[in-house]
Formats: structure tokens, C-alpha cells, sequence
């Protein structure tokens, strides 16, 4: 088994989709680092030498990935938040981001709805 960077990559995968399991590695990223190892694409993980896992190994390494990543990510998060952007307000209220409309949708975001206790609609 391959372990990359702190994680397991499956054994039955193709390496080209199996790299794209490390965070901050996608498809072109992985298409880029076999394309200058000269691995090829269909190759499966199982079927990797010792000196490829090495070399891909090496390579990832290079790339700004999984924790390093992640902890990245959090503070920029953060930044924007301190300096009270748009982008920060919309952050800290768990609304979306990027332009979403919010009337309807964005149930993912805002979360589920609640009921209000005690409120009955009038009729007439």
C-alpha cells in the first residue's frame, strides 16, 4: 500500500485518480506531477515500484497539501472575518459566500429550519 503524505492511497485505483485523494491534490495537479515523472496514467497503485512511490512521494512534497493545506484555508478564512469584509460577514453569519440568492435554497448552508413554538397562523 502507498501512503502519501499521511494517507493510504487504495491499492486498486489508478494512480491518476488515487493522488486526487490527498487534499489539494486534483485532477490536473496529478496529471502534472505523473506527466513530469513520466508514469503513466493507467498504472495501478498495487502495480507502483518502490522507486515510483518514492519519486511521486518527493514530488507531493513540493505541493502545499492536507494539513498545511487545511490550516491555510482556516486562516484566511479568519483574516477575512478580522477585517470585517463582505465576504468575512458572510462567513461568520454561516450564510453562502459567493453570491448565492438566499430567499429560497441555501438550505445547506443556513442549516435546517425550526418551527416557531406557539405560533399559529390566523384564519379568517
Amino acid at each position: 500500500m502507498a501512503r502519501i503524505v499521511g494517507v493510504d492511497l487504495p491499492k486498486n485505483k489508478r494512480i491518476i485518480i488515487a493522488l486526487t485523494y490527498i487534499f489539494g491534490i486534483g485532477p490536473t495537479t496529478a496529471d502534472l506531477i505523473l506527466s513530469k515523472l513520466g508514469i503513466d496514467f493507467s498504472t495501478r497503485v498495487k502495480d507502483l515500484s518502490e522507486s515510483e512511490i518514492v519519486s511521486i512521494r518527493d514530488e507531493v512534497r513540493e505541493q502545499v497539501t492536507e494539513g498545511d493545506l487545511r490550516r491555510r484555508v482556516g486562516q484566511d478564512v479568519k483574516r477575512l472575518m478580522d477585517i470585517g469584509s463582505y465576504r468575512g460577514n458572510r462567513h461568520k453569519r454561516k450564510l453562502p459566500v459567493r453570491g448565492q440568492r438566499t430567499h429560497t435554497n441555501a438550505r445547506t448552508k443556513k442549516g435546517k429550519r425550526l418551527a416557531i413554538a406557539g405560533k399559529k397562523k390566523v384564519t379568517k
